[in-house]
């Protein structure tokens, strides 16, 4: 009896210790005299639903108009357990991505080289050792190197259309799935130098493990979370975030690719080229002699295979999201649809009947369109910055502490109509260079803002751009009987991806 009592009193008292700490974090904005809204659920804070019933752009949405109809340019509130503030204010949003860049360096990103090394990629790293690495890696993304590329990616876009030409003839297609095997392909070229042949082979190895990295269960966002907050403690005990089957896949294909390479001096205008050459002569070199050699000067074999699967997961999931959103808005609009077939196809007779990198990134029609498209739907929902110190918001006595999550709503201030009016009406001419102007340059933010804006950016638009004018300029897309008035999003996807797909009516022209 007397044990029983003892464990009774040891197990109220951990549940009791356990309570005041979860209470204490909920109330740290109130205590602490800083803007914040109340009454959040004890286990999961203001995040209740996401992963399982609702999308992080929806939840981020309704706190953010909460803080806006307050007058408040910013606001706390608890991501599960974990106080964060959500960020308003596109000029507060500028110092932080730009002005204060020097306190706001880091996303917050969990990474762990030695337990989980596809972990410690440019995304996640931090401080002096992501300074270094982006200053090896910039050199990758300039527009020559993109236009050596181009090449590459042409021939895949070649796939594509035949794939079209062959399946066009169905009741409907489902396009989200057909221009993310399409974005696989590109991705597994020009990051791996592999053929993934995913238009051909849909259950790809690239696709599933692909796919399964994005993946965000209940479980997989709270170890999220929980390395947020204890990445000491995580690191500790050995904790991975990288799925244990992902991780071998890579590592096994970025394993095979360099010593394929390195032995048989191949070389090949994809980025994994580059990479061999960052990581065995420091530096890319356009001067040498052409051969690849070996070391590990700029960085190591795994360090090289981190940044691969990142250019990956970052290149295939958000370009195929924007075409597939793209192709959704098109199909219910069909005279935009119709006015960008007219400009690509007049873009591409005034070249002599030749895609070339020169022609697909001239035509401003289309860039209109896709940032429409991103501003509607970004890959993103949200920019997270942590600060490096306690940091004063200039102008008041609120202080955000050292290493505090802070959240950019970027799906929320891109659907503001104060910003956009009429937020949901799908209008490419928002994007015309007199509109641009009207507006505050950080009310648009899909590949975010200064110094950490997304290295990937021209490539990302690369492709987007040659997988749209690839199906346009030969195919007309309207809505099947299973086109939604309106998307509803995946809640278990971290990017914004419709939960039901992406199904279309496909005329050839």
């Amino acid at each position: 009896m007397e044990l029983i009592n003892t464990v009774l009193v040891a197990f109220v008292f951990v549940v009791s210790i356990v309570y005041l700490f979860i209470r204490s974090k909920h109330e740290y904005w109130k205590n602490n005299g800083f803007p914040y809204i109340s009454n959040p659920h004890f286990f999961f804070g203001h995040a209740k639903g996401q992963g399982t019933e609702r999308h992080g752009a929806v939840i981020h949405q309704e706190l953010y108009k909460i803080f806006k109809q307050r007058g408040e340019r910013y606001g706390g509130i608890s991501q599960f357990v974990i106080p964060s503030v959500i960020v308003v204010d596109p000029e507060l949003i500028k110092t932080i991505l730009v002005k204060d860049f020097n306190v706001f360096h880091d996303h917050g990103v969990f990474n762990n080289a030695k337990d989980d090394p596809l972990s410690a990629h440019l995304f996640a790293m931090e401080g002096n050792p992501w300074r270094l690495l982006r200053q090896k890696l910039t050199p990758t993304f300039t527009s020559g190197r993109m236009k050596q590329m181009f090449g590459t990616i042409w021939d895949v876009a070649l796939e594509l259309e035949k794939f079209m030409e062959e399946n066009y003839n169905q009741p409907e297609i489902e396009m989200k799935d057909v221009l993310g095997r399409f974005t696989t392909d590109v991705i597994g070229t020009c990051a791996f130098g592999i053929d993934c042949n995913s238009l051909k082979n849909p259950d790809s190895e690239f696709r599933k493990y692909g796919n399964k990295a994005f993946e965000q269960t209940p479980l997989v966002l709270m170890k999220f979370f929980f390395a947020f907050a204890y990445p000491g403690l995580v690191r500790k005990f050995r904790m991975k975030i990288t799925y244990d089957d992902v991780e071998r896949f890579f590592l096994s294909i970025v394993q095979k690719t360099v010593d394929y390479r390195e032995s048989n001096n191949v070389k090949r205008n994809d980025f994994m080229n580059l990479l061999i050459q960052i990581k065995n002569k420091g530096r890319l070199d356009d001067t040498d002699d052409g051969s690849v050699g070996k070391g590990e000067v700029g960085m190591t074999q795994n360090e090289l295979a981190a940044q691969a699967f990142v250019f990956f997961l970052a290149g295939f999931e958000t370009s195929s999201t924007t075409q597939s959103f793209c192709l959704y808005e098109l199909a219910k609009n069909p005279d935009i649809q119709e006015r960008l077939r007219q400009e690509i196809n007049r873009a591409i007779e005034e070249n002599d009947g030749q895609v070339t990198y020169d022609a697909v990134m001239g035509i401003q029609y289309l860039d209109n369109v896709i940032n429409e498209t991103l501003r509607k739907y970004p890959p993103v929902e949200s920019l997270n910055r942590v600060p490096s110190t306690d940091y004063i918001i200039p102008g008041t006595k609120h202080v955000i502490p050292k290493r505090t999550l802070v959240q950019i709503p970027v799906y929320a201030i891109q659907h503001d109509a104060d910003h956009f009016p009429d937020p949901e009406r799908f209008d490419p001419d928002r994007f015309t260079p007199e509109e641009v102007k009207k507006r505050h340059p950080y009310t648009f933010l899909p590949f975010g803002e200064g110094p950490r804006v997304c290295i990937g950016l021209r490539f990302g638009l690369m492709q987007t751009r040659v997988g749209l004018i690839t199906l346009l300029r030969k195919f007309r897309f309207t809505p099947s009987a299973q086109t939604p008035e309106k998307v509803t999003f995946d809640p278990k996807m971290i990017t914004l991806a419709p939960i039901a797909g992406n199904y279309l009516k496909v005329e050839k022209l």
